[in-house]
């Protein structure tokens, strides 16, 4: 802020420490092929602890999804050109244990990670598809579909009991704060 208080406006129109429109999309792309990438990870996890229970039916049907997805964004990572981010590592691990803790902990607790993450997500790329442009219409049908794909994982995941699962409340809560914050470091590093 200059010293009257406004914001300073820079050359192309934008105001100082905003994003150009590349910027922003650059963003877009890599956090979402992180998080993709991350879903799909924690799917493993779980599949690898309850890939013999019934409900493995269902997480194969969601981590094919989530295969689909990634694959989508693999995709536009090389086609725009966007650096992933450098936490991959990172959410490779931390995925695959969070999957994995949770199936540990019980069929109710893997549908409770689901349904945390997918709340958050489906918020993530609502705030995306509310800021794009007709001229990044594709982009948007490709990040609205998959929101509608993570609602109904979320959905699926309560009807598989994932609010009666022990200690819920805190569980959910630690996992949508974990997920917020894997979003924002996502989106910049």
């Amino acid at each position: 802020m200059s010293k009257t208080n406004k914001p300073i406006e820079q050359r192309d129109g934008t105001l100082h420490g905003d994003l150009s429109h590349d910027q922003m999309i650059d963003r877009f792309i890599r956090v979402d092929h992180a998080g993709e990438y991350g879903a799909a990870r924690i799917y493993q996890g779980q599949l690898a602890v309850l890939g013999a229970k019934p409900i493995a039916g269902q997480i194969r049907q969601m981590a094919a999804k989530e295969q689909a997805h990634l694959e989508r964004f693999d995709a536009l990572i090389a086609e725009r050109r966007v650096r992933p981010t450098v936490l991959t590592p990172l959410w490779d691990v931390a995925g695959f244990a969070l999957g994995t803790a949770t199936a540990l902990m019980g069929e109710k607790a893997a549908m409770a990670c689901t349904a945390a993450i997918e709340e958050v997500i489906t918020e993530h790329y609502d705030r995306q598809a509310e800021q794009l442009g007709d001229d990044e219409s594709a982009l948007r049908d490709v990040i609205t579909e998959f929101r509608d794909d993570e609602e109904k994982h979320r959905l699926t995941a309560l009807a598989q009991g994932a609010e009666s699962a022990p200690g819920y409340a805190v569980m959910s809560e630690v996992i949508k704060r974990g997920s917020r914050l894997a979003i924002w470091l996502s989106e910049r590093l």
